[in-house]
């Protein structure tokens, strides 16, 4: 058994809370208090309904995220809201979120999808990495076990810039182009982004991309990740 402060000096130490973005701020952190001695944690990316009710079910004392599920001032808890922080604050458990200080930090989500493509030199950008690899994009899909869609013409790419979540800012582009990027991988691209780029981009999911984090950061220490994919039922 370890006490919840103790837990959180080693998650602030991981992700110091001074590397978030100014968004970020009162979002991040213990965000919903429970009890104090911790025995069993848990890992996930979102704070779903069915993340709590897999976390009670492991017994867990604390649940670590990558994505508040509180992201705007509550004025009225009700449906969703209220069933989610029923469940939590039922179970005496704590909630602790890491988001764009775990994107910054060394070792962090981006870190994370660079050992996870095998690159071998990493550098960084002022969000995200760029590192040499010998990867095509079937390779890519593979490693991230998501379908992913090419913008531009790719062959096999020896350096590729990665940015976890929706991560397609012109500016970030340009930057991993002067940095010697081949190809820009990241989620959620907007069709203006698509036509200005000067170099091949390559779409994943929001979810595959920085997931990878949370399990890692699970298996390292010994914890629980609870994995829980949007569901795609079809495409039209």
């Amino acid at each position: 058994m370890i006490f919840r402060d103790d837990i959180i000096r080693d998650l602030e130490d991981c992700a110091p809370m001074d590397l978030a973005e100014p968004f970020d701020n009162g979002k991040i952190g213990l965000i919903i208090e429970g009890k104090l001695e911790i025995e069993t944690i848990c890992t996930c990316l979102d704070v779903t309904l069915e993340v709590v009710r897999q976390a009670i079910s492991h017994g867990a004392d604390l649940l670590i995220a990558h994505h508040t599920p509180i992201w705007y001032p509550l004025t009225s808890i009700r449906g969703q809201d209220a069933a989610l922080l029923r469940m939590i604050l039922g179970a005496d458990m704590n909630v602790y979120v890491m988001h764009t200080n775990y994107d910054h930090a060394s070792g962090g989500v981006n870190h994370c999808l660079a050992g996870l493509l095998g690159f071998g030199s990493v550098e960084p950008l002022s969000l995200g990495v760029v590192g040499n690899c010998h990867l095509t994009p079937a390779l890519i899909a593979g490693h991230l076990g998501t379908p992913l869609r090419i913008w531009g013409q790719v062959g096999e790419i020896r350096r590729l810039a990665v940015v976890g979540g929706s991560g397609f800012d012109p500016g970030l582009i340009r930057e991993a182009a002067a940095a010697g990027a081949q190809a820009f991988l990241s989620a959620e691209l907007r069709h203006s982004v698509a036509r200005s780029a000067s170099i091949p981009l390559i779409e994943s999911t929001h979810y595959g991309l920085e997931a990878p984090a949370m399990r890692i950061l699970a298996v390292r220490n010994g914890w629980i990740f609870i994995d829980d994919p949007p569901v795609v039922t079809g495409i039209l």
